[in-house]
């Protein structure tokens, strides 16, 4: 048996180099096929069957070398950029609640306001393009465009940004 297992050394090495490309791994799937087919000499049953058997064993090793080595993230190592995503849930319902407060403020506004605001400032285009298009003067786009935004400003004050520090303003001493 160990004569066999010597001769067979040399083509387990050479199907092992031609599975992983590794000279160092090969030498050590040859060494583990041969020290299981040592220990394991007894379940052969069939001796014209000797290099299939030798082969499976192999394999055998090849797959628990990749169940054993499987490439992983040591968790504590990762970098919180990559566990960390720049849009949470919590931030998606914050955005999705104002979306649908500024569409019910914006249902709110009288129609012609909103007429002109949502041409102006969703859809871009320039007051006369808009005073056209609704057949009014352009002084009245202007007009009711303010009168539009301060009625919105008004009804979401709630979501104006927080100053957190006190402007002081500068006063000049003669």
């Amino acid at each position: 048996m160990r004569e066999q297992l010597e001769q067979s050394r040399l083509r387990l090495y050479r199907v092992a180099y031609s599975w992983c490309s590794d000279r160092a791994l090969s030498d050590d799937l040859v060494q583990e096929t041969l020290s299981k087919a040592l220990k394991s000499a007894s379940q052969l049953r069939d001796p014209d069957r000797f290099n299939s058997w030798l082969f499976s064993i192999m394999a055998n090793c090849w797959r628990d070398h990749f169940r054993n080595h499987q490439e992983m993230d040591d968790i504590d190592e990762l970098e919180d950029y990559r566990c960390v995503h720049e849009v949470t849930p919590e931030d998606e319902h914050a955005q999705t609640q104002i979306v649908q407060r500024v569409r019910a403020a914006v249902g709110n506004l009288p129609v012609g306001q909103r007429q002109v605001l949502t041409l102006v400032d969703l859809e871009d285009f320039s007051y006369a393009e808009v005073a056209s298009i609704l057949g009014i003067p352009a002084g009245t786009v202007m007009s009711r465009l303010c009168r539009a935004r301060q009625a919105l400003k008004g009804m979401l004050l709630e979501f104006a940004p927080r100053q957190t520090a006190q402007v002081t303003r500068i006063r000049r001493v003669k």
